[in-house]
């Protein structure tokens, strides 16, 4: 790999050759080579990792992503995001790897291209050419630093305000065209989970990378279609073309459920099983839910489905040059996947669809990770309906309709939509004392805090705050929220939560046999995401993958990565630790009475710690950390 190293300390910049399977490899080698893992997240000498696979430029799509690896100000250990599409762009500029050190005394772009490197100050601009948020910001750079855009064909990463106030910042990139000085639609996504836009910006005064030129593909056997065509058929005994869209149907479109994409599939797929209004829907009868989710594909789903994939049938991809996916579905201008829309939808207590685009936008707009959100505004919604807090202590105008049973979708979705709208402003803000502590903090943190601040009402309700959300506990104050999928898989003691490394199947089993299922499934999505292969593309790339990375670069892939990710976690003090929430551990025990388990009827408390500790017992002695 080519890796630049930057600080911005004194401006100085190199670039050196390293052996290293993927940017994960590199940034957890940096991170523990450093030895980051007692320092604080934010603090400037903690390095700060984008890069991508060895793949980029030949004739495999889906390998264009550019991934971040991090110190999280949530986890407090490493954790990993990834943006899809663009490092088509970024590989132009010759560079792998990209490792920022120091804090520059100004907000700072830094240009990359395959003419060299440079530095400018640049203030962040939130408004600008009718834009707002990180759309305005990526519009002003376009402008200002055309002759860049335009002779390197660049493109930009970017943080919005969420990341220079909040601890929740995302990475967020925008594919442009810019010789028209435009977007292209749909090709949108951010790098969002675990908060690597404000390490970035709020650890090292970096508000954006732009990147981009004329250097094409790293190994030039990615070109070799021949070559690509006689793996596939020694795996698959099929073209790969063919297999690619057939392990692919489910993204692109699915005939046998007349939709497609995260948000047209999992819907009419998961029913039931969807996590709503907080989770507090794991609680109700399999009747109840059902009638709540009719509601829910009547006017939440229906609309974008008829719009998306019976008139307009608007489906891009992320900017990733070549790949038939085209995963991003288009609904009049807006990009809509599942998780951010449920999060902005069902699981704040808003079936109206149209709501959540308006609030799905705010979200992008202030680069939030919106899967954060939706957990925020339903523990604050949650937090008003049991009276532990006053809708003015957060700056509402009113109380949002929280309980399912009392829940009218058409008459409660707007109103609730329009509070979690003035709470998510008002959190940017930091316009009361509660939210300022949520803002600074994240939910952990601040759950005990507020407990400790409105103590008489915790008694007086027998509620706390940390009950009231699902969250995973990492050492003494790291956390991460879940992704809306209702599988004990996203609470389970994990070393790396808040993404796919996981069992995140709706089933459940012993802890044993969990175990050794999730860490499956983590070391593969790890190596995915270290070979800069998008995830909706695992389904050809896994059985292949030692085969491509032996044909193309010589090397075999890293499958310790996760080893040494939970190895820096225990040094780090940040490993996972025993459930907090309540309401998390439900997870783990309703699904088990969803399905019928016999063995594990939980109930008492002791056997949720049982099954926990079973489960991390088992992690930790396959992992050889015990």
């Amino acid at each position: 790999m080519k890796v630049l190293s930057v600080n911005l300390n004194t401006g100085d910049v190199k670039v050196d050759t390293v052996e290293a399977q993927g940017p994960i490899t590199l940034g957890v080698r940096v991170l523990s080579d450093q030895r980051t893992w007692d320092k604080d997240p934010l603090d400037p000498s903690v390095p700060f990792i984008v890069g991508i696979g060895p793949f980029v430029g030949g004739k495999l799509p889906g390998v264009h992503r550019v991934i971040a690896v991090f110190k999280s100000p949530m986890t407090r250990t490493i954790h990993v995001a990834a943006i899809g599409g663009v490092a088509y762009k970024f590989m132009g500029s010759g560079i792998d790897a990209v490792v920022v050190t120091g804090r520059a005394r100004e907000p700072t772009a830094l240009f990359i291209s395959s003419d060299g490197v440079k530095l400018e100050n640049v203030n962040p601009v939130y408004s600008y050419g009718g834009y707002s948020g990180v759309y305005a910001f990526t519009k002003y750079l376009m402008d200002k630093y055309n002759d860049f855009f335009v002779k390197y064909n660049a493109r930009a990463i970017v943080v919005g305000e969420a990341a220079l106030r909040t601890y929740n910042g995302a990475l967020f990139s925008i594919d442009v065209d810019p010789r028209k000085s435009a977007f292209k639609p749909g090709a949108e996504d951010t790098a969002a989970r675990g908060g690597p836009g404000t390490v970035m910006a709020r650890g090292h005064n970096l508000v954006a990378i732009v990147a981009g030129g004329s250097v094409k593909a790293r190994y030039v056997k990615v070109t070799d279609m021949n070559l690509i065509n006689k793996l596939s058929m020694d795996a698959f005994k099929k073209p790969f073309i063919q297999v690619m869209n057939e392990k692919t149907v489910k993204y692109r479109f699915d005939p046998t459920m007349g939709t497609g994409g995260t948000f047209g599939v999992n819907y009419p797929h998961y029913r039931e099983l969807l996590p709503l209004f907080g989770y507090k829907s794991i609680y109700m009868p399999r009747e109840l839910r059902a009638r709540h989710v009719e509601e829910i594909i009547r006017l939440f789903w229906k609309p974008f489905n008829d719009e998306v994939f019976v008139k307009s049938k608007s489906w891009y991809n992320c900017g990733d040059f070549g790949c038939s996916v085209v995963c991003k579905k288009v609904w009049r201008g807006k990009k809509v996947d599942y998780e951010p829309f449920h999060a902005a939808g069902p699981f704040i207590g808003n079936y109206i669809f149209e709501e959540a685009v308006k609030l799905v936008d705010l979200i992008d707009q202030y680069g939030f990770d919106a899967i954060e959100m939706g957990h925020v505004v339903a523990w604050v919604f949650d937090s008003i309906e049991n009276r532990l807090l006053k809708p003015e202590e957060v700056g509402l105008s009113d109380e949002p309709v929280f309980d399912p049973l009392e829940f009218n979708p058409e008459k409660d979705s707007p109103k609730n939509a329009k509070l979690a709208s003035e709470l998510i402003n008002n959190l940017i803000n930091k316009s009361t004392q509660v939210l300022s502590i949520i803002a600074d903090n994240g939910i952990r943190v601040a759950a005990k805090r507020l407990n400790e601040m409105f103590r008489d009402r915790v008694n007086s309700t027998g509620k706390s705050f940390n009950d009231l959300v699902v969250y995973v506990a990492y050492g003494e104050s790291g956390y991460i929220t879940p992704n809306f999928y209702w599988t004990p898989g996203m609470v389970a003691p994990m070393y790396v939560l808040g993404r796919y490394w996981t069992n995140y199947a709706n089933t459940f089993m012993k802890p044993e046999d969990y175990a050794k299922s999730a860490l499956e499934r983590a070391i593969n999505e790890a190596l995915i995401d270290d070979a800069g292969i998008c995830r909706f593309h695992r389904g050809w790339a896994e059985p292949i993958l030692d085969k491509m990375y032996g044909e193309f670069t010589g090397m075999k892939p890293n499958r310790d990565i996760y080893r040494q990710i939970a190895e820096y976690s225990i040094k780090a003090n940040a490993q996972p630790v025993l459930w907090e929430s309540r309401r998390a551990a439900d997870v783990v025990s309703a699904l088990a009475r969803e399905i019928g388990s016999k063995e594990w009827e939980f109930k008492g408390w002791n056997d949720y710690v049982e099954w926990w500790n079973r489960y991390k017992a088992t992690l930790d002695r396959m992992l050889n950390v015990a």
